[in-house]
């Protein structure tokens, strides 16, 4: 853009950006010069302020700026992390929060959400606590575990089957002739969220919400459980994207991290399937198709804002497309009422596709 600019005018340009985050927007610094043939004579550092001082010329053919350092940005998906990193920085400290805590389940995006934090606050702000149910796995509460040493943050237990009994006998009388569903699965996810909000409130940490774009998407997140919170690190990120940006995280440390060298993540967590663990056995794969498959519908459905004609045409089948593309319209409800989160692609939810929730926007019929 930049470059065809220079070229219609004849003259050099110098563009200044800022660094910083300011809610879902975060600007990553990356300013630089470009004289009148095209040609960078400056570029400066991604995600970090910098000064410089440029010199310049004027000869006949115009204004010259002399030749500088010319800094390296980062490739992907550095540049999405250092943006999710960025933006959780100046949210919290912006805010004045003294830190975060989070619910860490043992899965791969509580995960990378404690490890952002971490890089983004310094792991002594970052508090993280394990709310088990009686669908928990044993492996799910060692994985939690060993991620917070791995990260070097704090980590507690808090059982939520107290409070399950409670509910289940609260509710006995007017549940006594219907059978157990999907409403006792988000109970447990609200108790998660009640008691995540009472820490928040009574220590001043900022509540962190974890759900990936996949999810929110398709509306599988819990409204008042899992979705309440101030902020999320990951709620432009499509659930493959997790997963690479933990791969990454695992194997670099980013320039602006404040968290540990090294892997901040077990291998179990990256490599096992997904699951919410709100009933015996299950896996997210039972109600959605495997991520790299809902994702790139997704990808076509949301950020190209393709038809279920054109994404079918891309060789998915028509009624798994029409079933997703319902669940995305039927989810915005919840997605109006999802905290703020750095947006990293074209769409992300709220700034950039806004639908009605009353509406019959439907292309596969």
């Amino acid at each position: 853009v930049f470059a065809a600019r220079v070229r219609e005018t004849g003259l050099p340009l110098m563009f200044l950006n800022r660094v910083g985050g300011q809610d879902e927007l975060v600007f990553d610094g990356s300013s630089f010069v470009l004289n009148a043939d095209g040609a960078a004579a400056h570029r400066l550092p991604d995600w970090e302020e910098h000064l410089r001082m440029t010199h310049w010329t004027r000869g006949d053919n115009g204004w010259q700026c002399a030749d500088g350092p010319k800094a390296l940005w980062e490739d992907h998906p550095a540049d999405i992390y250092s943006a999710m990193v960025t933006g959780l920085r100046d949210y919290v400290n912006s805010n004045g929060f003294p830190g975060v805590v989070l619910g860490m389940s043992g899965g791969i995006d509580s995960a990378i959400c404690a490890a952002i934090a971490a890089d983004a606050l310094g792991p002594d702000r970052v508090w993280c606590v394990m709310l088990p149910s009686r669908y928990t796995s044993q492996s799910s509460l060692d994985d939690a575990a060993q991620c917070a040493e791995m990260i070097g943050c704090r980590i507690d237990t808090i059982p939520i089957s107290p409070a399950v009994g409670a509910f289940d006998d609260m509710l006995s009388g007017s549940f006594a002739d219907r059978d157990v569903d999907i409403t006792e699965e988000n109970i447990q996810s609200r108790i998660r969220g009640v008691t995540l909000m009472a820490l928040s409130n009574k220590f001043g940490h900022m509540l962190l919400t974890t759900g990936n774009k996949s999810e929110m998407s398709v509306g599988y997140a819990t409204i008042y459980g899992d979705m309440a919170g101030g902020y999320n690190p990951i709620k432009d990120a499509y659930k493959m994207t997790v997963f690479a940006i933990s791969e990454w995280r695992n194997a670099h440390k980013p320039r602006i991290g404040l968290g540990r060298d090294g892997p901040v993540i077990p291998d179990n967590i990256i490599t096992k399937p997904p699951s919410a663990e709100l009933r015996p056995d299950q896996k997210d794969s039972d109600s959605l198709p495997d991520y790299p498959v809902l994702d790139k519908m997704l990808h076509a459905l949301v950020e190209e804002e393709r038809s279920v004609d054109e994404v079918v045409a891309q060789g998915f089948d028509r009624d798994t497309v029409v079933r997703i593309e319902r669940l995305l319209y039927l989810a915005e409800y919840k997605r109006r009422q999802a905290p703020p989160g750095v947006k990293l692609g074209t769409r992300n939810f709220g700034r950039d596709r806004r639908y009605p929730i009353t509406n019959a926007f439907r292309s596969g019929r």
